[in-house]
């Protein structure tokens, strides 16, 4: 049983809204509907080709039935006698199982991490108590790899698989990473017993620094690690040559989250504690900590960044308790800091500020910014959508409140589950909500 996607704006602050631009006119168009370059190539991966199309009273474009567009492509209406990319994207993006989650696992300890492989036939999950499970989503969710973690200082804080799944690298607070091949034969994987875990070390020349690493990933090449740290500082590790090959002091505080921004591998995104997203070109003198650029707009700390793949867009989960979508090309050379909230607020076990809810940068540079989500006690991740099944359309991210929330990328939509849709994992309440 599917569930169709409802129609929202409440969520999602958009870049005229905020602005108060009047851009953006007729009926079709929400007030905080979000005018920019982003929702055109968004429409363009997840809209249906034009002969399905259809409009209402005031030229309002109206949804097009998944019915109405199976009977056009048995009918070669197109001519192609098949969907396009962008048709598929829009019939998959529209609907949500709703028959209720299952349990797959119970583990002793909580899960700190976890994520669909690139093409979703694995299922990553790390566990505070030293495990890491692999599972195969295709095979009815059996554990692939049961991994048992080496040298654990507290939890897996990140895991990352290579591209072509067959190596997966763990992190702890620690500045060793662990490489495991998840492509052997066995199922059990028993740091250094039943099988060897590599240790990469990321400290510089085997120096004392104690750090550890809040984040770690594979670039799309598979040579290369990017990993961000404890010590204010972003780490890339050659795999090829076995070495360190590079390490950049990023940022003022903490650094919480890095990425890679598309395939070429020079641009870096990362996130930090001292509430910037710093974009990173490794063509340039960076050694010295000099970004390319930085983007304004948290009022708190950065937990998690995710690249759109294109080098150009980016969404970060914040403290703030909210995700902003970022376009690298509004970027400053310098950063400023307004002082808006008084107060020790530690987002560990401290719930957030109602008043500071309502606070925003006076020099935000987020092309728009998505609310209801609560981001407390640990680095709670965000992602895009998979381009191949919903042209990334829609963000998703956890939630401290026990919920998955997903949120439509230009602002005009939002998942609407009934109320009944609850279920049980690992002993807490998990429901789905969008803000």
């Amino acid at each position: 049983m599917m569930s169709r996607f409802g129609k929202d704006t409440s969520g999602c602050d958009g870049e005229s809204a905020t602005n108060g631009s009047s851009a953006i006119g007729g009926p079709s168009k929400p007030s905080n509907y979000l005018d920019h370059e982003i929702a055109q190539l968004t429409k363009l991966r997840s809209m249906p080709q034009g002969l399905l199309g259809r409009e209402g009273p005031g030229r309002l474009r109206l949804p097009i039935s998944t019915f109405k567009m199976l009977v056009g492509r048995e009918g070669n209406h197109s001519g192609r006698g098949r969907f396009s990319s962008a048709d598929g994207c829009h019939v998959l993006s529209r609907y949500l199982p709703v028959n209720g989650a299952f349990r797959v696992d119970r583990m002793k300890s909580r899960a700190y991490v976890s994520q669909f492989s690139a093409d979703g036939s694995l299922f990553v999950a790390g566990f505070q108590e030293s495990h890491i499970k692999i599972y195969n989503v295709n095979g009815g969710w059996k554990v692939q790899k049961d991994i048992l973690a080496k040298s654990l200082r507290w939890t897996i804080t990140d895991t990352s698989l290579s591209p072509d799944q067959h190596y997966l690298v763990y992190a702890s607070m620690s500045p060793i990473v662990h490489v495991v091949n998840v492509g052997s034969a066995a199922t059990e994987s028993v740091a250094n017993i039943t099988e060897i875990h590599d240790g990469l070390d990321f400290s510089v020349d085997n120096s004392d620094d104690e750090f550890g690493i809040f984040s770690v990933k594979f670039s799309n090449d598979g040579r290369e690690l990017v990993a961000a740290s404890s010590n204010n500082s972003i780490y890339v590790y050659d795999l090829e040559a076995r070495k360190l090959s590079l390490q950049i002091p990023a940022h003022m505080s903490d650094v919480n989250t890095v990425c890679f921004a598309d395939e070429s591998g020079h641009l870096l995104y990362s996130g930090s504690d001292d509430n910037l997203c710093k974009v990173w070109d490794r063509r340039c003198f960076i050694t010295k900590g000099q970004a390319a650029g930085v983007l304004m707009g948290h009022l708190e700390g950065i937990t998690f960044i995710d690249s759109r793949g294109d080098g150009r867009y980016l969404i970060s989960n914040g403290k703030d308790q909210t995700i902003k979508l970022w376009d690298i090309r509004k970027m400053s050379s310098t950063a400023m800091y307004p002082r808006l909230r008084e107060g020790n607020w530690d987002y560990r076990w401290m719930e957030y500020p109602p008043h500071a809810r309502t606070l925003k940068h006076p020099h935000d540079q987020s092309l728009a910014t998505y609310r209801g989500h609560s981001v407390l006690r640990t680095l709670i991740r965000c992602y895009f959508s998979p381009a191949y099944s919903t042209g990334q359309k829609y963000i998703y991210t956890g939630s401290s409140d026990s919920s998955v929330y997903i949120y439509d990328l230009v602002c005009t939509l939002f998942l609407s589950i009934p109320p009944p849709l609850l279920y049980q994992y690992h002993d807490s309440l998990v429901t789905f909500h969008l803000g």
